[in-house]
């Protein structure tokens, strides 16, 4: 083999190798920061807390939109005391404006980042797509803790206001979901 040759494959296999870590950096990042709470990743746990503490925390919630997303969203309670390792229920409303049904998927974190690990989702809308009616209005719950091991972390600990924030992107409906979307129900005789 030529010492051109030789190189020539070498680049493409480091192209090769490139390409497949390129592809694998999105879903290990994904899971580091489900992991490890980094960037405002939430945890998520199948049931409650059996720990609760006296020290409360103060929840704020927020919602916004992706540009272009045509639903009213917000949240219905803005803000809440919670204690620490309770199993708390918050609901935020969505709305659809429109004519045509709307399907939407929520993006979410919580600030500061360093409370990400330890604000715990038992429940939430942004879990599954949710598709709204022409003019349908719904509240959607999220049932969540703090987890009671946020007090001994030393870069956490001393926090006293976690803000959940959600983002409402649209989602293209399926046909399947928009014939279903906009099918009328058939009158029985």
């Amino acid at each position: 083999m030529t010492p051109h040759r030789k190189t020539a494959l070498g680049l493409v296999g480091m192209v090769a190798v490139m390409a497949s870590l390129s592809f694998a950096a999105v879903p290990f990042y994904n899971w580091f920061c489900k992991v490890t709470g980094f960037g405002g990743t939430t945890g998520v746990a199948d049931a409650g807390q059996d720990i609760i503490l006296d020290r409360t925390m103060k929840i704020n919630f927020d919602a916004s939109k992706e540009a272009g997303m045509p639903w009213d969203f917000r949240p219905v309670e803005y803000q809440m005391t919670v204690r620490i390792g309770e199993t708390n229920l918050a609901y935020y409303e969505a709305y659809n404006p429109t004519d045509r049904p709307v399907a939407g998927t929520a993006s979410y974190n919580v600030f500061p980042y360093s409370a990400g690990g330890y604000f715990t989702k038992i429940e939430c809308f942004c879990f599954r797509e949710q598709i709204l009616q022409p003019g349908e209005r719904v509240r959607m719950p999220v049932s969540f803790y703090v987890d009671p091991a946020i007090v001994d972390d030393p870069e956490a600990k001393d926090l006293r206001t976690i803000t959940l924030s959600y983002t409402f992107h649209e989602t293209p409906l399926t046909a399947e979901q928009a014939a279903r979307a906009t099918a009328k129900p058939v009158p029985v005789n």
